[in-house]
């Protein structure tokens, strides 16, 4: 199909949903009536590297190879029939197009095996909460895992499924290393690469060629991929857009890049793209450019000329998934990590609430660069409208707002809208841990279908949590996790190590407040980085604040984001990473909450001075349960039906009234007066969250009070603390 412009992410990003930068741009050009088509070349790899015919040429390829292999490629080599006639079944079943072969897998006599099935008896205690169906995928990414350990061993040492050739993209302040390899012969994967590309660009005819490189592991076959463009069809202008770009090369310098790209645009891709599409398409004499790097008159300048603002986030239009093989992506289960699992396990539409970040504070974050900094919120009926065009379009329902931050606010419109529309969809998203996710608030979020949230408690260490400009506390994110919990969605954490002027003993503190949120059952899974400088975050801009010396000043001509830095501690943080993450790979099993820190080290540490109930006595204190006048008052169940009879006491008599109530798990009932019991009835239907109207306390207060008297001693009655429990809310 032709198409004006022709849109790629370059191997390999993920294997188990598109990597969504294409689907937004197509979904904008849409609205232009500019013509697209996009491809992943990298799930398009992939399957043709893992099918009959492609193990078939990796063997043959593995047998030319005359070096000394080690004893797995060996076994790998001596198993090549039985990985010949699993292969095609295997990715079927993680297509989710062969299910019944789950029950073959499981009996562990089907998959030929190699190292990766080593660590199986260490995990075999983690699959007692697993299914048929999740063991199956988990030993399946094994076999694959083995095959691409034999593919770097054999075949091309850069290769990785989320990867490829990452080192040669990661923090090259000089472009000549990646240069020197451009200018070797292709590898076997550049083959398949540039074959599959090949195909595209006759088919597509396109005049703008456009690549998406979100990491540093794209960086390389994005290259690859211009290179051949650029010698075969030299008539196609090409340029570079996404995450890498946007963080590294803001001060490009070096001439050589431009020997396979034309343009490489920073930020926000719409209107840099449209202004490219105007000047290469339509034509024209005289032409401006959006933040865009090219080369005039044989040195690299900057244009950023076109006094055009942005688009609004109302007016992008809704991503676009067409031309993408939905159907073929494959579901993976690496680790048992239950978010990790999410991020490459089932086929997600990828949406966003919000540009940029509403807090935009913390101290090691781009926060002085636009998709940070611009903060622009999407209305949520906007985003509902959205979310229906996409299941409508793709038939799934499964969306991942890729938010820096999602906002609580925001978050609430959006599930009253899910709810009001009575549509069915699953939805998970990053969030900060503020006291705004109340009971209440993630009860709401829960049944509009919100799964899971991940969120940055980054040092567990209220000091440094200020020093990072966080905005919350440990006590608080204890509460906000048990919320979360409670309500029966998932909670992930970041959590950091390594933070300028960070202490040994604020590490093992850190750790032990991490150890007491699994032991409270209020965390469910975690991950620990070690702490990165960045150019663009108050880290790296202002090092002086933070204690830390930046070991060299020099700018490189091409990629400038990561910094090599000194502490003034003199610490060497990353002795603490096995055991951190050892530790943590427990705590999210649920055992060893009884062993000494010390026993997850080989070093000697100081004792935690957090106290062992810090986080269970912080769970123990009650919030504030007054509600305010403003607070948004929503019922979630369904109408009582209702019986009225007569009470005697003490020769006395008045009508009582009981309502029964039918929750999706089970009846209850309660029992009031029937004046009240009337009233109730009628406001549980205005409040009723199907209604586009959303009544205030104030506003239910104003109408019990209409009629009858001491509406507090009416609401914080025993009868309306039932009802709070089943799913009347203040919001």
């Amino acid at each position: 199909m032709k198409s004006d412009l022709f849109l790629i992410t370059p191997p390999f990003t993920q294997l188990n949903t598109p990597y969504p930068a294409t689907a937004y741009i197509k979904g904008f050009l849409n609205t232009k009536n500019i013509s697209s088509t996009q491809a992943d070349l990298g799930i398009e790899v992939i399957l043709k590297l893992f099918s009959k015919k492609g193990f078939s040429d990796l063997f043959f390829q593995a047998e030319l190879n005359k070096s000394e292999l080690s004893f797995n490629v060996q076994r790998i080599i001596a198993l090549k029939e039985e990985y010949l006639k699993t292969i095609d079944s295997v990715i079927a079943f993680l297509q989710g197009k062969n299910p019944t072969l789950a029950l073959q897998i499981c009996q562990e006599d089907y998959l030929p095996e190699a190292s990766r099935f080593a660590q199986l008896e260490e995990l075999d205690w983690a699959f007692g909460a697993m299914g048929t169906q999740d063991k199956a995928k988990h030993l399946a990414t094994l076999y694959l895992e083995d095959i691409s350990d034999f593919i770097v061993e054999c075949i091309d040492p850069n290769f990785g499924f989320s990867r490829y050739a990452e080192r040669l993209g990661r923090s090259a302040n000089s472009f000549d290393e990646l240069y020197e390899a451009l200018h070797q012969e292709p590898t076997y994967i550049d083959k398949i690469l540039i074959d599959i590309l090949k195909d595209r660009i006759e088919e597509v005819q396109p005049k703008l060629f456009l690549i998406s490189v979100p990491f540093p592991g794209n960086l390389y076959s994005a290259f690859r991929c211009a290179q051949y463009v650029k010698k075969h069809y030299p008539e196609i202008k090409i340029s570079m857009g996404g995450g890498f770009p946007n963080t590294e090369l803001r001060s490009l310098a070096d001439k050589r890049v431009f020997e396979f790209f034309d343009f490489i645009t920073l930020d926000d891709g719409e209107l840099p793209i449209e202004l490219l599409y105007d000047a290469l398409v339509k034509g024209g004499e005289f032409n401006l450019y959006k933040r865009t790097f090219l080369i005039e008159n044989g040195e690299v300048v900057y244009k950023n000329d076109a006094l055009r603002s942005d688009y609004k986030q109302a007016d992008v239009g809704t991503p676009d998934y067409s031309d993408l093989l939905l159907n073929n992506y494959i579901s993976v289960i690496e680790i048992v990590n239950p978010m990790h699992r999410m991020w490459s396990d089932g086929r997600w539409n990828k949406l966003t609430m919000a540009h940029g970040c509403y807090w935009g504070k913390c101290t090691f974050c781009d926060i002085s660069l636009d998709y940070i900094k611009v903060y622009e919120p999407v209305a949520a009926k906007l985003i509902v409208d959205r979310m229906e065009e996409l299941v409508q379009k793709t038939g799934e329902n499964g969306f991942h707002f890729v938010d820096e931050a999602a906002p609580p606010a925001l978050m609430r419109e959006v599930a009253l809208e899910i709810l009001r529309r009575k549509i069915s969809v699953t939805w998970w998203t990053n969030i900060r841990f503020e006291k705004s996710f109340t009971q209440d608030l993630c009860l709401l979020l829960k049944a509009s279908g919100c799964i899971a949230v991940s969120g940055g408690l980054e040092v567990a260490s209220d000091r440094l949590l200020k020093l990072i400009d966080k905005g919350v506390i440990v006590e608080q994110v204890a509460k906000v996790t048990r919320n979360f919990t409670e309500a029966g969605i998932m909670v992930h954490a970041y959590l950091m190590y390594g933070y300028p002027t960070q202490t040994v003993q604020e590490t093992v503190d850190s750790l032990e407040m991490v150890r007491q949120l699994f032991e409270a059952g209020v965390l469910q899974s975690g991950f620990w980085h070690q702490f990165a400088m960045t150019a663009h975050s108050p880290v790296g801009l202002y090092p002086e604040k933070f204690g830390v010396i930046k070991d060299t000043e020099v700018i490189g001509t091409f990629a400038n984001n990561d910094i090599n830095y000194s502490d003034k501690t003199g610490i060497d943080h990353s002795k603490f990473s096995f055991g951190l993450k050892k530790s943590l790979f427990n705590f999210m099993h649920g055992i060893c909450f009884d062993y000494k820190l010390q026993d997850w080290f080989d070093f000697k540490i100081p004792r935690t001075t957090i106290q062992p109930n810090f986080i269970a006595k912080a769970l123990s204190t009650d919030d504030n349960l007054i509600s305010k006048p403003t607070a948004k008052i929503v019922w979630l169940g369904g109408k009582p039906t209702t019986e009225t009879f007569t009470k005697f006491k003490k020769g006395n008599s008045w009508q009582m009234m009981t309502l029964n109530f039918h929750s999706k798990k089970e009846s209850f009932s309660i029992q009031i007066n029937q004046k009240e019991g009337e009233w109730l009835v009628s406001i549980l239907e205005k409040i009723s969250v199907f209604n586009e109207k959303v009544y205030t306390f104030q506003e239910v207060k104003a109408d019990f009070e209409n009629t009858i008297e001491h509406f507090e001693l009416f609401w914080y009655s025993k009868p309306v603390h039932t009802l709070r429990e089943f799913g009347l809310l203040v919001l």
